[in-house]
């Protein structure tokens, strides 16, 4: 195998996770959706989600940072979510407030469900740059608030959560590193994931802005299938920097996408499907969470150890594509 220069020589040395109290089955969820519980299992495979009733999301994001710190306080408090507690100031803020943390610095890295991936990126490389050298990066998500009833697919697939980690430069002696990071983003795609309003385009005050565009709206199949292409290429442009293809892989922990989505990650791409971390018909799609929770879940089961070589991978609205890998 060939050895590849790292891009930063950092560790994560912290995971957490933090799941709301209320479980949401698909037999539950089924009638208000007007369809059937097999049916939303076949289509999302998500037998249980949980929603964040009566939850604040910055004390989401706070509970699953406090298991990953373990009693140690961060230089540096990165937001990678793809929901937000509000407008102004940044979602970073109110987690940190919620850490109970003055004078520590906090901004977010927003890229949607791949907020977390591309958050890695960025936490490597400003420990690289050595402003700080132990951050906290949280993914905290609160989306059923903006589910669409009537658009059951994506009603049923979305759930609630939080994870955390923390990352520090690697010690002398130890192979932890972030090897490769690759991004493409197609804004032909932007249309088929969106929360249309919040912003300028369909802001609250003008009269033409309606209830609907506060509501998720996802085109399921036009954007499985533009990802399956977009990822075949990013894949290829990981193994090309890397030096191996996936036989080189030890673990992947991909965006809970869908059932479908990691059925595609394990059948189309040469990766080992028993290598594919699958957590989401426990937690479901968990926006930008839904990658740190499966690596917890992963690092918490033993799946990865210390100098695997682990690959994050997924989609997210925009329409973007990235893939970071690891050793761990």
């Amino acid at each position: 195998m060939t050895h590849s220069p790292p891009i930063a020589r950092i560790k994560i040395v912290g995971t957490g996770l933090y799941a709301p109290e209320r479980v949401v089955t698909a037999e539950e969820l089924a009638p208000r959706l007007g369809r059937s519980a097999g049916w939303i299992l076949s289509r999302t495979g998500v037998a249980r989600r949980r929603y964040a009733e009566g939850e604040a999301q910055e004390d989401m994001g706070a509970a699953a940072a406090r298991q990953a710190l373990g009693g140690r306080p961060p230089e540096l408090v990165l937001s990678a979510s793809g929901s937000a507690v509000q407008a102004l100031p940044d979602t970073a803020t109110f987690i940190a407030g919620a850490l109970g943390l003055e004078g520590v610095p906090a901004f977010s890295v927003h890229a949607s469900c791949l907020s977390f991936v591309v958050g890695v990126q960025v936490a490597a490389g400003l420990i690289q740059a050595g402003p700080w050298r132990r951050v906290l990066l949280v993914s905290a998500e609160k989306g059923s608030p903006s589910l669409d009833p009537d658009a059951p697919e994506s009603a049923a697939l979305i759930g609630d959560g939080a994870a955390a980690v923390v990352l520090e430069p690697t010690p002398e002696g130890e192979p932890s590193a972030l090897l490769a990071f690759q991004m493409t983003t197609f804004p032909s795609g932007a249309a088929l994931t969106e929360v249309a309003g919040g912003g300028t385009r369909h802001h609250p005050f003008d009269p033409t802005t309606t209830d609907a565009h506060q509501r998720f709206f996802m085109d399921g199949p036009r954007v499985y299938r533009m990802g399956r292409q977009r990822v075949a290429e990013l894949l290829d442009g990981l193994w090309g920097r890397l030096g191996h293809g996936p036989e080189g892989i030890d673990v992947v922990v991909p965006h809970q996408a869908s059932g479908p989505a990691l059925e595609a990650l394990r059948r189309f791409y040469g990766l080992r499907p028993d290598r594919v971390v699958d957590v989401i018909s426990e937690y479901g799609n968990c926006i930008a969470a839904s990658v740190p929770m499966a690596l917890h879940v992963a690092a918490a089961e033993g799946r990865i150890r210390r100098g695997d070589r682990v690959l994050l991978i997924g989609t997210g609205a925009g329409l973007s594509v990235a893939g970071a890998v690891l050793i761990w």
